[in-house]
């Protein structure tokens, strides 16, 4: 191997991942005095989830009613049933606040009304609590405003089209990452006196996904190897209103969140009929209140039981909206909807569940540290905050307040932290770029790894998705097994710089580790809470009241479980708010 091929960069905090989560870190850290390199493996924000977020932002502002970030939290836990680290969704809760107040100060345009921030009355919120960006812009608005952020300040270092294949650990200790640059082919090696994971969740895993393509799990899977510790790896949040049908050109698939917020809208099964408050839930004749938990719940049993649409789904119906109420909320992209053949006046959609959130990630402490010293994770690659269902709202208020704990602890960990000398940084690199540098397979040990990717996506919709058994959870690990052994130790390849084969290798490697880590930690739980539904085990469980972790080690999993993180009886007693009831609208 000739070193000459080799890139060497060295910074104080390596930021993985360039969404909101990702920048928000880079920001931080770099307000604290540290130099950062950001990579993202497209775009430098412009990839992720984030700016692809067309709905609201849960924050206790108390613009248009009375508000504490106390209740936001009780309803976050609520929505957790029961597994939510309380540390963790205090933190999103409480520095939520300044977090958005923050974006507001950097221009990011909420939606105003008489001198205040419009907020919105969510799924499973106990008031209008969620501000938002008007017409379906609020991801893209935030990802903008972050961007100008980092784009002033000269500490922090862009690398675009970077994928981070591996961490460096040095006597247990994070000090930097192996990364290969797509375009180019060049290999990279980044030493860092600390390394935050900001890469997103894993619901490309999945057939029917609102995820980017970058949106496989990577995080996760490079947490593992470093051995860090992975907690609620089996709540996949499906969201349950992803259009379905008519076809649909140049819109998000869960555009339809936003409508219901505004304008209600009714669940109708095939035979037109409503049919939540079958499954015991109130009627949605006075808003959209029903968490997408139970909605994809009461969604696929209708389907289930043969009262779905035609393409499989369920009826999202606006058909009592008068047009110029529709026109008044969403003008521009009614126009666009009737661009392609859509006239909500006259004929309902079709919507399905669609995954789309993890609430499960990385276990991290309230500063955003992992078990392995130096590395520390923000935004959806953390597990624990939201419990086994992710409140409505809460994922850009996550992605911020998160990033910015994260770069604030990263920067402070660095600034005591040596940072690794090169040649001890090419000796722990030195497996990483052996085997991107192994030569593209002979014609006859190739393998199709796009159609592997297709195989493992199938497998993961049929047997490990919404709702889950014994019998489909076993058989998920065989085939995943199947498709590892199909694929082979050697990293498949073609040839040239821009290699898609290597990059699809690259991802497959990643995405049947944490394919195998949701299954198994969905076979071990053996109760339906939130996101995860056994039929086999169909009620809550108290005694499963437990959060499960997952390490990886020597090519063995430890899979074990932890009782949920509870407030001091200190941190409790704060949350009180004298006189007020929770719920009342004081």
């Amino acid at each position: 191997m000739n070193a000459e091929n080799i890139l060497n960069e060295e910074t104080d905090v390596l930021v993985i991942g360039a969404g909101g989560a990702g920048m928000s870190a880079a920001i931080a850290a770099a307000k604290a005095g540290s130099r950062v390199i950001m990579t993202d493996r497209s775009l430098v924000g412009r990839g992720g989830a984030t700016i692809m977020a067309q709905m609201t932002v849960a924050v206790a502002l108390g613009e248009q009613t009375p508000d504490d970030w106390r209740y936001h939290y009780a309803d976050t836990l609520k929505a957790g049933r029961g597994l939510c680290s309380e540390p963790l969704a205090r933190l999103l809760c409480e520095s939520g606040v300044d977090a958005i107040r923050l974006m507001d100060s950097w221009g990011v345009g909420w939606a105003r009304a008489d001198g205040h921030l419009t907020q919105a009355h969510a799924p499973g919120h106990d008031r209008a609590r969620c501000v938002y960006v008007d017409y379906l812009n609020t991801g893209p608005a935030v990802a903008k405003t972050l961007r100008t952020q980092v784009a002033h300040d000269a500490r922090i270092q862009r690398l675009g089209d970077i994928l981070v294949v591996d961490l460096l650990v040095e006597a247990g200790r994070a000090v930097g990452a192996v990364a290969v640059h797509l375009t180019t082919g060049e290999r990279m090696v980044i030493r860092a006196g600390a390394v935050i994971i900001a890469t997103g969740g894993l619901t490309r895993l999945y057939k029917r996904n609102s995820a980017s393509l970058n949106m496989g799990g990577d995080g996760y899977a490079l947490a593992l190897r470093a051995g860090a510790h992975l907690i609620d790896m089996e709540f996949v949040q499906f969201f349950p209103i992803g259009h379905l049908a008519p076809r649909l050109v140049g819109f998000d698939p869960i555009m339809w969140d936003p409508f219901r917020y505004k304008l209600g809208g009714r669940l109708l099964n095939g035979l037109g009929e409503e049919f939540v408050e079958k499954y015991g839930h109130a009627s949605e004749d006075q808003g959209y209140t029903v968490t997408r938990d139970a909605a994809t719940y009461a969604i696929l049993k209708e389907v289930e039981a043969g009262r779905g649409t035609p393409a499989g789904g369920a009826y999202l119906s606006f058909q009592h909206v008068p047009e110029a109420t529709l026109r008044q909320a969403f003008g521009p992209i009614i126009d666009k909807l009737a661009a392609n053949g859509i006239d909500l006046t006259k004929n309902p959609i079709e919507v399905a569940p669609i995954a789309h959130y993890h609430m499960g990630g990385i276990r991290v402490d309230v500063d955003m540290s992992t078990d392995v010293p130096g590395l520390y994770a923000a935004g959806e690659a953390v597990g624990g905050a939201n419990g086994a269902n992710r409140l409505s709202g809460n994922a850009i208020t996550e992605a911020i307040s998160f990033g910015l704990q994260a770069g604030r602890s990263a920067a402070a960990y660095a600034g005591t932290a040596a940072t690794a000398d090169v040649q001890s940084a090419a000796t722990l690199a030195e497996p990483v770029l052996a085997m991107l540098a192994t030569e593209p397979s002979a014609s006859e040990d190739h393998v199709n790894v796009a159609h592997l990717i297709a195989r493992l996506q199938e497998i993961m919709q049929i047997h490990v998705g919404p709702f889950r058994n014994q019998q489909g959870l076993e058989q998920a690990l065989v085939e995943i097994g199947q498709l590892r052994e199909e694929v082979g130790d050697k990293l498949q390849g073609g040839t040239g710089p821009q290699d898609p084969v290597r990059l699809d290798a690259l991802d497959l490697r990643n995405m049947l580790m944490v394919a195998e880590a949701v299954a198994r930690s969905a076979l071990s739980r053996t109760e339906s809470r939130g996101a995860h539904q056994r039929e086999d085990y169909p009620g809550l469980d108290e005694a499963w009241t437990l959060n499960q972790t997952l390490s990886w080690k020597d090519g063995k999993w430890t899979l074990a479980t932890q009782p949920v993180e509870r407030l001091s009886a200190q941190a409790e007693a704060e949350l009180a708010l004298a006189g007020t009831e929770q719920g009342g609208q004081a």
